[in-house]
C-alpha cells in the first residue's frame, strides 16, 4: 500500500476489520453454519473468478469474473456471517489491474462481505427465509419443504438489494473521498442510482435460484440455471468491453486530428452531434444513429494524411495545395478501412464532400448515388463550419447558416437533410457551447468582406 494516501489506508483497514467481525461468528464453536451450502457457493464464486481471468480479463473494480447474482443467493440462503464469508471468498482471488493490487483486493473482498452481510440481515429481518419454503429458517438451505411463497418473497429480496446497494455506495463514497478527495455526498448521489437498478435485477435472479435451491429439488437444478446465466452475463460484459474499446479507438483518432488541425478543434464532435440531430428527424433507429455519430466524428480523419503546413495555412490555398486537401476523404477511408464496426460510416468519410449536382469530390457522385450518411454529414459539416468561430473569420448566426444551407439545397446539399436539420434545431436548439471558438490560439482580427461576397466555407477550409 506504499504510496496510498493515509486516509485511504484507514478506509481499507476499517473495512477489513468490519468484514472480519462479520465473518468470525460463522467460524465460532457451536455456530450452526450450513457449511455445505457455504462451501458450494464459495466454490462457485471462486470458479467464476478463475473463469473470468482465463477468458478475457475484466474490470479492475468488479473482479475478472464476478457473477453478482451469486451474492444475493448467499444472502438469501445463509445467515449474515456465513453470507459475508461466501462473498469474500471469490473476491480475494479476483483479478486487479491497477496498483496497489493487495489493497484493492482486500478492499473489494471486505466491501462485498459487508454488503452481503447487511443484505442477509435485512432479508432475515423482513421474514425472507420463511417465504423461500424449505426449512423456513436461516441456515436451513437445501432442506425439503413447502414451495416458495410468491409474491411475498419479493419484498424481502428487494429490501436486501437496497441494503446491498446502500452499503456498497457508502463504502465507495468513503474510499473516493479518501483516495481522490471527491465530495462524499456527490459520490453517493452519482453512485446509488447506478447501483440500485442492476442490484435489483441481480436480486430477482438470486431469488429464483434460492427458491429452486430450497425446493425439494435441491441445489442441482439451481446450478443448471446458473450456467446459462453466467454465460449471458459474461457475453454482456464482453460486449461492453468491446464497446469501450471502440469508443477509445474513436477518441484516439479524433484527438490525433485535433492536435494536427488546430483550426478545427472540437469540430468533429459537433458534426457528430449535428449528424445525430438530423438522423433522429429522419427516423433512424439507435443502431444507425450510433454509426452516423461515428461518421460525423471521423469525417475528417483523413486530414492526418495532409501536410500540416497546408492545414494551418492562413491564406488561400494554391491549386496544388487544394488538390492535396481534396485527397483527405480518400486518406480517411483508407485509415478506417479495417475498422469493421464503422460499417456505413466509412462511406460517409469517403463521400462527405460530394455535391448533389455532381461537382463535388473525390468521385463526382450526384443525387441518390451519394450514400445517405454522406449526405447527412455534408450538411452537418457545413453547418458547423459556418457557425463556429475560427481564427480567420467570425461565426455566422444559426439562422444565417440555415438560410445559406437552404439556398444551396438541391445543388450542393440534399434538401431532405437540410429540412431535417432545420426541424431538429427548431425542436432542440443549438447551445452556445456548440458554437465555441475552435482555434487553439486567440482569434486574429477578421477582415471585413464586401457586401454580397459568398462567405460559404470553401472545401479547403470547411471541416
Amino acid at each position: 500500500m506504499r504510496g496510498t494516501p493515509a486516509a485511504a489506508r484507514l478506509c481499507v483497514l476499517s473495512a477489513a476489520t468490519g468484514a472480519a467481525a462479520c465473518v468470525i461468528p460463522a467460524c465460532a464453536p457451536g455456530a450452526r453454519t450450513p457449511w455445505g451450502t457455504l462451501g458450494l457457493l464459495a466454490a462457485l464464486s471462486i470458479a467464476c473468478e478463475l473463469a473470468g481471468r482465463r477468458l478475457a480479463g475484466g474490470s479492475p473494480r468488479t473482479g475478472a469474473g464476478s457473477f453478482l447474482p451469486l451474492l444475493p443467493v448467499a444472502a438469501f440462503l445463509l445467515p449474515p456471517s456465513a453470507a459475508a464469508l461466501a462473498a469474500a471468498a471469490g473476491s480475494l482471488i479476483g483479478r486487479v489491474e491497477q496498483p496497489p493490487v493487495a489493497a484493492r483486493r482486500i478492499w473489494r473482498a471486505a466491501q462485498l462481505a459487508l454488503a452481503c452481510c447487511a443484505a442477509s440481515w435485512t432479508h432475515a429481518l423482513l421474514g425472507g427465509p420463511a417465504t423461500l419454503g424449505g426449512a423456513g429458517v436461516p441456515g436451513g438451505a437445501g432442506a425439503p419443504g413447502p414451495a416458495a411463497d410468491f409474491p411475498y418473497a419479493l419484498l424481502p429480496a428487494a429490501g436486501a438489494a437496497l441494503a446491498f446497494s446502500l452499503v456498497l455506495t457508502a463504502l465507495d463514497g468513503f474510499i473516493l473521498a479518501a483516495a481522490e478527495r471527491r465530495p462524499i455526498a456527490r459520490s453517493w448521489r452519482t453512485l446509488l442510482p447506478r447501483a440500485l437498478g442492476p442490484h435489483l435485477v441481480h436480486a430477482l435472479v438470486g431469488l429464483m435460484m434460492a427458491a429452486l435451491w430450497r425446493s425439494s429439488y435441491g441445489p442441482v437444478p439451481a446450478l443448471f440455471v446458473l450456467l446459462p446465466m453466467y454465460l449471458s452475463s459474461w457475453v454482456f460484459a464482453q460486449y461492453h468491453r468491446e464497446d469501450a474499446a471502440h469508443r477509445a479507438t474513436i477518441r484516439a483518432l479524433v484527438h490525433a486530428v485535433d492536435i494536427k488541425d488546430a483550426y478545427t478543434r472540437g469540430h468533429s464532435e459537433r458534426v457528430g452531434r449535428a449528424s445525430v440531430l438530423i438522423g433522429r428527424e429522419l427516423g433512424m433507429d439507435e443502431g444507425r444513429l450510433e454509426g452516423l455519430r461515428f461518421a460525423g466524428i471521423l469525417h475528417d480523419i483523413g486530414k492526418l494524411g495532409v501536410p500540416t503546413r497546408v492545414l494551418r495555412k492562413d491564406g488561400p490555398l494554391t491549386p496544388e495545395e487544394r488538390r492535396v486537401m481534396e485527397l483527405h476523404p480518400e486518406y480517411g477511408h483508407e485509415i478506417v478501412r479495417g475498422i469493421g464496426f464503422l460499417d456505413e460510416a466509412r462511406a460517409a468519410i469517403l463521400h462527405h464532400h460530394e455535391r448533389l449536382d455532381g461537382t463535388g469530390y473525390p468521385y463526382g457522385l450526384s443525387g441518390g448515388a451519394i450514400p445517405e450518411f454522406a449526405r447527412v454529414v455534408a450538411v452537418a459539416d457545413a453547418f458547423d463550419a459556418m457557425t463556429s468561430t475560427r481564427s480567420y473569420r467570425r461565426a455566422r448566426p444559426v439562422p444565417a447558416a440555415l438560410a445559406e444551407l437552404k439556398r444551396c439545397a438541391g445543388s450542393q446539399f440534399d434538401p431532405v437533410m437540410v429540412r431535417a436539420l432545420d426541424r431538429g434545431l427548431e425542436r432542440h436548439g443549438w447551445s452556445a457551447a456548440d458554437t465555441a471558438v475552435t482555434a487553439d490560439e486567440p482569434s486574429a482580427p477578421v477582415p471585413r468582406t464586401r457586401a454580397g461576397t459568398d462567405a460559404r466555407p470553401s472545401p479547403e477550409r470547411s471541416g
